[in-house]
């Protein structure tokens, strides 16, 4: 699995996280969303830093368009660790905290469907297998430095388990994905 696969894993993990947290929210579970809150919080901050670290200093200088692009997810970054601070200092599950989650939600999948978009797709014509293979190499290592679940973790699952985590954890696009992208997706039981 190439490191652009990976980067969409981790945006349908949070894309998951977002349905569930919204659910929660529309059902007045403060217990559930307060819970899913802090499992969002923890992947915005592993993958932030991954891209901050890795992907972005990689990719960067691939042209002026993906430069652009770049510059600007950095920024767009900046806002959601503003936001998850924020979010430490009010009340969890008041009007306010339920506010800045809905735009941290409204900022994180702008900024994932931009990657997905305008990002990725010139840099899986410009950027060769081998190297992208390399970068997911380095974006899983450090991943596992963070002490958050790697592909490693869950290759092992047939399918149908997959699958069943897939569905529980509300990962979009599930029935269309491989073995290997469910793997990389989902989080673990």
């Amino acid at each position: 699995m190439n490191a652009l696969d990976l980067l969409i894993a981790d945006h349908n993990r949070v894309r998951g996280l977002f349905t569930r947290f919204k659910d929660a929210h529309q059902q007045d579970d403060d217990t559930m969303a307060i819970e899913l809150a802090g499992k969002i919080f923890d992947e915005l901050q592993v993958h932030t830093t991954i891209e901050e670290e890795i992907f972005y200093p990689a990719v960067h200088d691939t042209d002026d368009e993906i430069k652009e692009t770049v510059d600007e997810g950095v920024q767009e970054h900046h806002v959601v660790k503003v936001l998850l601070e924020e979010l430490g200092q009010v009340a969890p599950a008041g009007d306010e905290w339920a506010a800045k989650m809905m735009v941290l939600i409204e900022n994180v999948e702008h900024h994932a469907e931009e990657e997905e978009k305008e990002m990725f797709p010139p840099l899986r014509s410009q950027l060769d297998a081998a190297t992208l293979d390399g970068l997911a190499e380095q974006l899983e290592q450090r991943k596992r430095d963070l002490g958050a679940p790697v592909l490693a973790d869950k290759a092992d699952l047939a399918k149908e388990q997959l699958l069943q985590l897939a569905k529980e954890q509300e990962i979009p696009g599930r029935s269309s994905m491989s073995h290997d992208e469910l793997a990389a997706t989902v989080a673990p039981a």
